[in-house]
Parts: C-alpha cells; structure tokens; sequence
C-alpha cells in the first residue's frame, strides 16, 4: 500500500523498537488503551498481545480498512476512523477508567495533539508517544536553551515527561530524514504552579516567546507593565528564555488578575 503523504505517514517495523515501547507501557488488562494512528498495525497487534482489546483512532480510511479486516483484530479492536485532532477523549472515556494513549503520531500533528489532549486531560492516565525528536527537545527542554519555550512552559504546568530513547530513521518505512524519540507524558492531578487560568497562561508564554529575543518589559508591554512584572519578584529586563516554569505562572497569575478586575464593573 503507498504512503498517503498527506498525512505525514511513516510506519514504524522495528520489533526490537516496537517491543521496547509496548514494555514501557507494560498494557494490563482492565485498562483503556487508546493508539492514535494505527497505520498498518505493528504496534497495534503487539499491544493486542498484552490486552483483550484496544481502541484505535484512524484517519486513514484505506488503512483503517485494511485494519478492520485482519483477522487479529477480530471482536477486539474498536476502530474509530477521524481525525484525532477532533477527537473527544472525554467522551470516549465514558465512564470507564482512565485512557492510556499512544501512538507514533505525523510530525506535522504532533503539537497541537498534545495541546488538544492536555485541554482534555481528566479523561487520560498517561501517553507514550513516538515523535520527532526536535519535538521531545522543547518537551523536556529547561530554561536556558535554544529548545525552551512554549510547549516545554505549557506542559510543565500541566504534565510530567519523560524522555524514554531515541529511535533511528531506519526503524521507519519511509524512512524520516529527522530522528524521533519516545516520550512518555503523564498529566498532574493538579496544576505543577498557580497560573490564574490556561487562557491567561496560554497569552503570557506564547507572546513572550513571539518575543523571545526582546526583555519581558517590550515582550510583555500589552500585557504587562514593567512595574507589574517586578511586583511578581521578576526582573523585567530578562528575557524569556531564562524564566523558570512557575515564574511565568506567576506572571499568568498577575495578567489572570488584571483581566478580572477588568470585568468588575466600577460603582
């Protein structure tokens, strides 16, 4: 079967690889195991093996019928064929048990999934994802860096991720011209730091680090003031990069503020 190359599609064959994320996984039965982009089934089938049965969600009609037909997946794989960037996790959920995501998601989805699990994070146990590996540098990435920067804040607020390994282009059919690594991202019961609100939070890093390179006291100047910034303990000449997670949060926290103090209507 071709590569659908719209979907950024790059099957993962490796068994020793395979083996290696199904163990870090270590599936039980009882549990809720939900794979993102099953494409031609390698990891699908070796989950099979540890589970009584697996959901899946499949974009790819072509590849989801071909699923549906094997024999392996007979009465234990619930095959839901959409988008998984569209996918209500909380409704799939139900009121069964945590789900357990993972998948080797395209490159070109990858970002945005994890926002739109994290947004949906009370319905997820865990994740174990395959990704380009640029992609687990900003995950895990500390203040300082070059990779430090939205994502790494967002998900520090929210998450727990590990770093499991890397895996080479030749574990892939096409094979990717980029490196990818496993990660593993576990969602907090409760957020790592006060932050105000996601909105608030969302606002603060993502405009400092569309200014990454200027001092938060230009960065921030529609947000913030310098005097507001310095009132959160925070030098308002340092730029972004250097700022811990929970840093920005109490940045979030002051903009959360002011924004609802906006809403209060004066007598």
């Amino acid at each position: 079967m071709p590569v659908r190359k719209r979907f950024g599609q790059h099957f993962l064959h490796d068994r020793s690889v395979i083996s290696r994320i199904v163990q870090a996984i270590s599936p039980a039965a009882g549990e809720r195991v939900v794979e993102i982009g099953p494409g031609r089934g390698a990891l699908t089938f070796a989950l099979l093996e540890r589970l009584p049965s697996l959901d899946a969600v499949e974009i790819d009609r072509d590849l989801a019928a071909r699923l549906q037909t094997d024999p392996r997946a007979a009465g234990r794989l619930r095959l839901h064929v959409g988008d998984a960037l569209a996918t209500d996790y909380v409704a799939l959920r139900g009121d069964g048990p945590p789900l357990r995501i993972v998948g080797n998601l395209p490159y070109n989805i990858s970002t945005p999934l994890l926002f739109h699990l994290l947004h949906q994070r009370g319905a997820v146990a865990d994740m174990y994802f395959m990704l380009q590996k640029e992609v687990v540098d900003r995950m895990t990435a500390r203040p300082g860096g070059k990779a430090y920067g939205r994502l790494s804040v967002m998900l520090a607020a929210h998450a727990d991720v590990e770093r499991l390994f890397d895996v080479g282009p030749g574990s892939f059919k096409p094979p990717p011209k980029v490196w990818s690594s496993v990660v593993r991202v576990r969602p907090l019961g409760a957020p790592a730091f006060d932050f105000g609100s996601d909105a608030a939070l969302r606002s603060l890093v993502t405009t400092a680090f569309s200014h990454r390179r200027k001092t938060l006291k230009n960065g921030l100047q529609d947000l913030l003031s310098a005097d507001e910034i310095a009132a959160c303990g925070i030098d308002p000449s340092l730029r972004p990069e250097v700022l811990e997670p929970a840093q920005f949060g109490r940045l979030a926290a002051s903009l959360h503020g002011r924004r609802e103090a906006a809403k209060t209507p004066t007598s």
